[in-house]
């Protein structure tokens, strides 16, 4: 890879994708300049201050605007409120020589040839050689844009495209020019997957790349289908959305969301760019369609779409009639027999073989799928993988087209596709004449697809700064239970996976970490906490704290809650290095492991937190004690211990959860200078695995358990006790919240000891457990985990 280094970038375009994406590349901290240009004409507020159209709090009107409202939307495109001072902005006419200093250009502006070749005009008087220039169009073909260019600009010109919003869709597609040096392909594509943790998939220059060539005929193909098995928006939402491993949104409500104008604009440029696409006739807009773009339907921006919400009720679009009426609950007897089939990629050989209309819908729908991807081989890309790496990055499914072809057999794919009077592309039938039963193999922990020109299977390149724990899962497993899978990560380092639903951290999981620990210690040099599942944790098992609680068996309950302290005190003080790799949910006690691991590798995406108070209860599993540690670890001379010890408390008491890693060290959930944040989760267990290496290596010893924790006491607990007195008056907190955060006063204050006092964790520990016990004995608390287990929601009594 060249030494390419991007220390600067101009962003020139500064609407929703400009914005969103200068905003993600302060993320990962770079410095952004972000122009747009300068408005034509005062607004009534300038008027009224009597400012003039020369005025630079004018001049920049536009771009400010922009980015302020770019800020405030959610979700956020910041990790962290402060990254914004990495952005600057300014106008196309002040500020454009300024260009000369970055390493980077991106234009986002409209998207109009006209327009984009304009601004690469202006562009190229102030670029400076060898500088990086790409645009972020979805469908503009990039060889017209760099069209009467120098041969540096054509050279260092590409396409750059991200989806909408830019920090959370991982899809970064890159479509070379026609004379595109290969090295500024390789940078990006490393930089893509290196820096702004996204997927990188290199397309060809055709309408709408990969993505959305893809994405869009499976919604149209959808839009028809709805029409002729006359399905409501409801069940179509309901068959396309967690089930198959596809977002909450499903369909109808994604469009709702993306904006159906901003389809239709898609669908139209690739009907009429693709004259020979054998289903171009399917990208004709259905009369429903257009009825709805006529009466601007198009969804949230608009207030209405599918969905339509009238006060507190959401109403759905019957698509025969084209009036609102209240949602109906969608079911079908196919996706019952799912339910125990907690894979997804599972699930798909029983859908298809269902027998009413859910089995009818999936076999025309895959069907229609399977046929169309293989034909765009080699049309939009040489290589099956990355239409399903488009597919998973950019729309958010599990599964790309292939692996669910896979999943239903290949030749079983072909029989749906003959059902419904179509055919696979030719190579399809080459692959299993060659031997190749499938699209995809694994050998040795890598991720095998079939290359269609060597007619073999071929290893799919980048991987290598990968762990795919799926792939390792079977041949290097050292343990299992019910609850985990203990995998050998080679080099001396083990990884404990949590199996339970939602990662929930049970019986079973704190035996197989235990196990490992055990293993580890004996045979190996260090352990990894990490998985690939949507979450890391949402927390403890409560369903079983309220059977043992419900039934008062409070000897046991008192059993279950020290082994769960002494697990997490054995992540802390065991012989070898520990490591927590958190992404997604890691709550409760998926945040409290984390808390006790001697270091966290935590991804950007990481929504950490202690939320016990939520179910009526306080942290239990250590992490009371841990926050009363950390403050004692903080104070510093001169400090009012008291505020310290309150901020801590209050993150506890406010159940607060951190929105990002980056977040997360506000709380004090994660340490500075000792946890690290990894932007890229497919590299998150990779990484974790090097710095649990680069501690055994450093010669890690055991630590000493800690007795030098300064509580403050009476002082503490008379502070915190007024406190709540006075938020239960003002009626802001109800009576059993102020129970719930008196009892977490008095474990944080170290109970009523009459002076400040050194105390060892297993005392701190020791009241914790205390605490969390009598909560459990209260009425009110199991009302609160049972409104939990039954909704899913927090309950206020």
């Amino acid at each position: 890879m060249s030494k390419r280094r991007i220390n600067k970038i101009a962003i020139i375009g500064s609407g929703i994708m400009g914005s969103g994406i200068a905003c993600h590349f302060a993320n990962i901290g770079v410095d952004v300049l972000l122009l747009d240009i300068v408005p034509r004409e005062l607004n009534e507020k300038e008027k009224a201050k009597g400012l003039t159209l020369e005025d630079k709090a004018v001049r920049n009107r536009l771009v400010n605007d922009a980015l302020t409202a770019s800020i405030k939307s959610k979700p956020a495109p910041l990790y962290h409120p402060s990254f914004k001072n990495r952005i600057t902005t300014g106008n196309l006419e002040d500020d454009i020589a300024k260009v000369a200093d970055v390493d980077w250009i991106m234009e986002v502006v409209v998207e109009r040839l006209d327009i984009k070749q304009q601004v690469f005009e202006k562009l190229e008087k102030h670029r400076t050689p060898g500088t990086l220039i790409t645009s972020n169009t979805s469908g503009i073909p990039i060889k017209f844009m760099s069209e009467g260019r120098s041969e540096d600009f054509q050279k260092h010109f590409c396409g750059t495209h991200f989806f909408n919003p830019a920090r959370y869709l991982k899809l970064f597609e890159i479509i070379p020019g026609p004379k595109t040096d290969q090295d500024v392909l390789d940078f990006l594509n490393e930089y893509g997957e290196k820096f702004l943790g996204k997927t990188s998939v290199v397309a060809k220059d055709t309408p709408a790349f990969i993505g959305n060539r893809i994405g869009i005929f499976s919604i149209m193909s959808l839009f028809h289908t709805v029409k002729d098995m006359d399905l409501t928006v409801e069940e179509v939402d309901k068959l396309t959305g967690p089930v198959i491993g596809r977002p909450k949104s499903a369909t109808f409500r994604t469009v709702d969301v993306v904006g159906l104008d901003t389809l239709v604009h898609v669908a139209n440029g690739i009907k009429e760019n693709c004259p020979d696409d054998e289903r171009n006739q399917l990208f004709v807009l259905p009369d429903f369609i257009n009825t709805m773009v006529e009466n601007k339907w198009l969804g949230s921006k608009t207030g209405q779409g599918f969905y339509k919400k009238e006060g507190k009720e959401i109403k759905a679009l019957d698509l025969n009639t084209l009036e609102y009426r209240e949602k109906q609950r969608a079911k079908f007897a196919t996706l019952e027999l799912t339910k125990t089939i907690d894979k997804v990629v599972d699930r798909f050989e029983v859908l298809v073989k269902g027998k009413d209309k859910a089995g009818e819908f999936y076999r025309k729908s895959f069907a229609a799928l399977f046929a169309y991807v293989s034909n765009r081989i080699p049309e939009i890309t040489d290589d099956l993988y990355k239409i399903d790496d488009a597919m998973k990055a950019g729309f958010g499914w599990e599964h790309g087209p292939f692996q669910i072809w896979d999943a239903i057999g290949v030749e079983a794919g072909i029989e749906m596709m003959k059902a419904e009077g179509l055919e696979p592309n030719a190579w399809v039938n080459e692959m299993l004449e060659s031997g190749s039963k499938s699209f995809y193999t694994v050998k040795n922990g890598a991720t095998y697809a079939y290359d269609i020109p060597s007619k073999a299977q071929q290893k799919i390149p980048g991987q290598d700064s990968f762990i795919i724990l799926d792939n390792i899962r079977k041949s290097n497993e050292v343990f299992k239970n019910s609850g985990v899978v203990v995998e050998d990560l080679g080099d001396g380092i083990l990884n404990v996976e949590f199996q339970s639903k939602m990662n929930t951290i049970g019986a079973d999981v704190l035996a197989g970490l235990n196990k490992a620990i055990d293993i580890a210690e004996k045979d190996f040099a260090g352990l990894v906490v990490g998985n690939q599942a949507a979450n890391f944790s949402v927390g403890a098992n409560i369903g079983m704290i309220f059977m043992m609680a419900a039934e008062q068996e409070y000897d046991e309950l008192n059993m279950a809650i020290k082994y769960f302290q002494d697990s997490m005190m054995r992540m802390r003080y065991s012989a070898i290095p520990t490591i927590a790799a958190p992404h997604g949910m890691a709550l409760g006690g998926g945040c409290e492991l984390s808390m006790h691991a001697d270091k966290v590798v935590a991804a950007a995406e990481t929504y950490i937190g202690l939320v016990e108070f939520g179910v009526g209860v306080i942290p239990g599993g250590g992490g009371s004690k841990e926050m009363a540690l950390r403050a004692q670890d903080t104070f510093r001379k001169g400090d009012v211990e008291l505020n310290v010890l309150q901020e801590y408390f209050l993150t506890i008491g406010m159940a607060k959860v951190a929105t990002s890693a980056y977040e997360a060290f506000d709380l004090g959930i994660l340490q500075k200078g000792k946890d690290i944040v990894v932007v890229n989760k497919d590299r998150q267990i990779a990484t974790a695995k090097a710095h649990a290496k680069l501690l055994a290596d450093a010669g890690y010893t055991q630590p000493v358990k800690r007795k030098d924790i300064k509580v403050l006491g009476k002082q503490a607990l008379g502070m915190f006790l007024v406190g709540t007195d006075s938020m239960e008056d003002s009626n802001y907190i109800s009576e059993h919240d102020q129970k719930i955060a008196n009892k977490l006063a008095y474990v944080m204050a170290g109970g009523d000891l009459s002076e400040p006092t050194l105390v060892s964790e297993q005392y701190l520990l020791d009241l914790e457990r205390e605490a969390f016990l009598s909560l459990c004995t209260e009425r009110k608390t199991l009302e609160r985990i049972q409104h939990m287990l039954k909704t899913g929601k927090p309950l206020r009594n």
